[in-house]
């Protein structure tokens, strides 16, 4: 049974509107004052009768800061309830309201056909976004990998091993590769593949790009090995505006169009990190040759394995391996209480090809660095995975 709340002090609207659903469309009009504008949609729900919710229409006159307010906080706890602002077109309020997620404004002149017309329209998209929330959280893309890039110190390298397993992975399975930059403050994923992203990550999260998997992909920055990007906000302020369902929602659409989502995350263990991780199937850890990281990854790893949030196929990377460090393979594999996976010698190629912002596996450069990147990417190769007489974990040699 579809369900409308209305929320308006109008009543020739609500007299209107009433008119639209009875007799054709199931359910019932619920009607709310006005001064529940500033409440939480919590508090909102205790006020209705038990029937399901599908359209919240909003106005008119009321103040547009509050209705979009309103709109913006059931949007993003709500996803699955179709908004309508009932105000008078204009361009501005427009792209105001589709940032704030509503659906549809209408005219509060409009007839009730009209009326009729827009409300079948809203129950048609609540359906559709209710049966795609539940394929989302129930399955996953069978053959789709969520791959985190994650070490609780700086300075290891995680952006530059990300961005050659993107690229690595896009030599495998091209168009079918998307990296994000997950590092919301200070991401250099854009530097780090030389791209000037007209869009960004705060883009890929508006209302209109959670609802609709076409209009996002319109915020991916294509690169030239195939690939594409979603890199970090232009200002670290932005960062403030990208909530954890936002971002779990984001990660879950592009698993569902990609065959490859490579996930560069910031320094240290973030909320958005951990959202990060409860979505992906395979985490990278990245550590350098040097005490401080092996230490800041064993504490993070412990702190996660507590939190039950380790995906289950891991991957342990040493990179900038030097022997001449002081420190064994050995040494690190004991302070982690883990194996080490692969190993990326310390490299003047590599240190090139990052300042250049040409990843070394996009060049192929013969380097040592390129062979433990190689083997690195071919850890996700679906054909590698599928001999089962391979071992995942395997001692390196430095």
């Amino acid at each position: 049974m579809s369900r409308f709340i209305l929320i308006s002090p109008n009543q020739e609207f609500e007299r209107r509107l009433r008119q639209a659903t009875t007799g054709s469309l199931p359910g019932n009009v619920q009607s709310l004052p006005a001064d529940v504008l500033h409440s939480q949609p919590q508090e909102i729900f205790a006020q209705l009768s038990a029937e399901r919710t599908e359209v919240l229409i909003i106005g008119p006159d009321l103040p547009l800061d509050d209705a979009l307010r309103l709109a913006t906080v059931f949007d993003v706890q709500h996803p699955e309830i179709s908004l309508i602002l009932v105000a008078e077109n204009q361009p501005e309020l427009i792209m105001h309201a589709m940032r704030a997620g509503v659906r549809d404004v209408l005219n509060p002149m409009a007839d009730v056909a009209n009326i009729r017309m827009l409300l079948e329209r809203a129950c048609q998209a609540s359906a559709s976004r209710k049966r795609s929330e539940a394929t989302m959280s129930a399955t996953r893309t069978e053959n789709s990998l969520v791959i985190g890039v994650f070490s609780p110190k700086g300075g290891v390298g995680k952006t530059t091993i990300a961005t050659n397993i993107a690229v690595g992975l896009g030599k495998i399975a091209p168009m079918n590769v998307v990296l994000v930059d997950l590092d919301l403050q200070f991401g250099d994923v854009a530097s780090g593949l030389y791209l000037n992203p007209e869009y960004t990550l705060t883009d890929a999260v508006t209302p209109s790009a959670s609802q609709d998997s076409m209009v996002l992909k319109a915020f991916l920055t294509a690169h030239p090995t195939g690939i594409y990007a979603l890199c970090a906000p232009k200002s670290p302020v932005e960062s403030d505006h990208i909530s954890v369902p936002q971002l779990s929602r984001l990660l879950q659409q592009l698993a569902m169009e990609f065959q490859y989502v490579v996930v560069d995350t910031g320094p240290g263990i973030t909320e958005h990190s951990l959202a990060a991780l409860e979505v992906c199937t395979d985490a990278v850890w990245v550590t350098g040759m040097d005490v401080p990281s092996v230490r800041g990854l064993r504490t993070g790893m412990d702190l996660l394995n507590q939190l039950d949030l380790i995906p289950e196929n891991r991957h342990v990377v040493l990179n900038f391996a030097d022997s001449k460090t002081g420190l064994s393979v050995q040494d690190i594999e004991a302070t982690l209480g883990a194996p080490v996976d692969i190993s990326v010698p310390r490299s003047r190629a590599l240190s090139v090809a990052t300042n250049r912002g040409v990843p070394l596996l996009q060049e192929e450069v013969r380097d040592p660095a390129t062979k433990g990147l190689r083997s690195l990417v071919k850890r996700f190769d679906p054909s590698w995975r599928a001999k089962s007489q391979r071992k995942l974990h395997r001692r390196v040699v430095v």
